[in-house]
């Protein structure tokens, strides 16, 4: 009896069972969300709108924004008083004393469209400039979910034409980032110092 135990321990049973039990424990890479395949991907636009640090960055781009919606507002208000006050002083005055007046307005609504032009590209390149300080920030994490799948590529999910959302690193990346950077807030004002 105990010989034939032996056997059955030595024999293809016992190989049947070792692999079940390898295969039944789930690696770490696994209870950690990381799919196990040689090809990762990635949405790069959800993984900065959906972490903490987008989320951020967009509400304070368009608090921003709507700050500088106001001030046109306020800007084409003004301008609008002076022309209105400019068209009725056209009518008792001549045309040579009127020029300058005319000019003078011409180049004021030139530099303002300007200034609100620079103001809205400063916003933009703000905008910009986060988006490349965050995937700088994120790439140690990026760089991690790699290794723990063993995968030898992460590519961008945008250029796939075909894939199991299974090598969607998406959701775990948001989730590790927010971990370790959260919103960014405090990365930001200590480069500020």
């Amino acid at each position: 009896m105990r010989t034939g135990i032996i056997r059955l321990l030595q024999g293809p049973f016992w190989a049947l069972c070792v692999l079940a039990l390898v295969t039944a424990v789930p690696t770490r890479a696994q209870q950690l969300g990381v799919p196990q395949t040689g090809v990762l991907t990635i949405s790069s636009d959800r993984l900065f709108a959906d972490s903490a640090f987008g989320q951020r960055v967009f509400k304070e781009i368009e608090a921003e924004s709507a700050l500088l919606s106001q001030e046109n507002e306020r800007i084409v208000a003004e301008l609008s008083r002076e022309e209105k006050d400019l068209t009725e002083k056209r009518g008792t005055m001549t045309a040579e004393e009127f020029r300058p007046l005319a000019e003078a307005f011409d180049e004021k609504v030139q530099s303002h469209r300007a200034g609100q032009r620079a103001k809205l590209d400063a916003l933009a390149r703000r905008g910009d400039e986060a988006r490349g300080q965050f995937f700088e920030l994120a790439q140690p994490v990026l760089i991690e979910l790699l290794r723990e799948s063993r995968a030898s590529v992460v590519i961008e999910r945008a250029t796939v034409v075909l894939s199991s959302d299974a090598s969607d690193i998406t959701d775990a990346a948001i989730a590790r980032i927010n971990a370790a950077i959260g919103d960014g807030a405090a990365l930001e004002s200590n480069n500020g110092d």
